[in-house]
């Protein structure tokens, strides 16, 4: 059983990076939309019998990706591929996870459900949003940690040595601030917000010391980018020197990139799970590759190795 990697369309330069670590090819395939909006999904080369991995990023356009992606794991199932694994660096849907409402659903359930039905063995994805997702499945996740790529980062690019406080934009994510905090010796704090409607958001407080450190804020996802630039200002106020981020996924939808560049943030470091498009005029977000760590993961459950161990060794 050999190792065939496969790229959707939704981010084929990380395809290509993963693939090349791997000291492989992508499988050519023919993946096209027809006028109506359907998709079609072809691989012009045999996979019959092999260790399939299929990468696909469910961002934006998020409903026409992840049914490229169920398409593309049917088409190698009904290949006769031996074992496929979903490659979804970033996993859309992931933000409803549990019911907000009475008559709402859990999407981020029926997702998984999905693309299980469809025929995935395995899947492999980066900071879910919610550590219980892992769990909507009934096949084994691997779920990564961008956590040792910004640490690598932020060794030789900040400053660590004047104090530093990690900082979380929410309470949900004071987990991820500690384990940063624990690799560099430094404090964290919280922004204390609300959100009175979805995708806006209000800063109520800081809860810990900022005054005269480096803060660093930590966090799965940028969206629209109001929440981040509100607690960079509120950590600003608070009397730090200076504030910079590193979020996971960016997603950055709508006026985000000159939200960052307009706002008190010095940058924002993303990793490439998402193909990035930020205009040119915007020169304080940065992007941090992670296809090496999705390629050596990948080579290692091919190989039936482990994948725990990637995250163990020290920066």
């Amino acid at each position: 059983m050999h190792m065939k990697i496969i790229a959707g369309n939704s981010n084929i330069e990380m395809a290509e990076k993963i693939a090349s670590h791997c000291f492989a090819t992508l499988v050519p395939a023919e993946i096209k939309t027809f006028a109506d909006g359907e998709s079609s999904v072809e691989f012009l080369e045999n996979i019959r019998g092999e260790d399939v991995f299929i990468i696909q990023s469910t961002s934006t356009p998020v409903n026409d990706n992840l049914m490229e992606l169920m398409i593309m794991i049917d088409a190698a199932k009904r290949s006769s591929a031996k074992r496929i694994t979903a490659v979804i660096p970033y996993f859309g849907y992931a933000r409803q996870d549990r019911k907000s409402a009475s008559r709402t659903p859990i999407t981020a359930k029926l997702v998984a459900n999905l693309i299980t039905e469809a025929g995935a063995d395995r899947i492999l994805t980066m900071d879910l949003h919610a550590g219980q997702i892992q769990g909507f499945f009934d096949i084994p996740v691997d779920d990564l940690t961008s956590r040792i790529s910004f640490a690598k980062d932020i060794k030789y690019n900040v400053d660590t040595t004047a104090g530093t406080v990690f900082v979380s934009p929410d309470a949900g994510g004071t987990v991820r601030a500690r384990k940063f905090a624990d690799m560099f010796g430094g404090d964290i704090a919280i922004v204390d917000k609300r959100r009175p409607r979805a995708g806006e958001s209000e800063v109520m407080g800081l809860i810990g010391e900022v005054e005269g450190a480096h803060a660093i804020l930590v966090d799965d996802i940028i969206d629209s980018g109001g929440t981040l630039c509100n607690a960079a200002q509120a950590i600003m106020d608070a009397g730090a020197l200076s504030v910079r981020a590193y979020i996971t996924h960016g997603v950055l939808t709508g006026e985000a990139c000159h939200k960052v560049e307009n706002s008190v943030l010095e940058e924002l470091v993303i990793t490439d799970s998402i193909k990035f498009n930020c205009p040119d005029d915007c020169k304080k977000t940065r992007v941090v590759s992670v296809s090496t760590m999705f390629g050596e993961a990948i080579r290692r459950v091919s190989n039936e190795e482990s994948v725990s161990s990637l995250f163990t060794h020290k920066i």
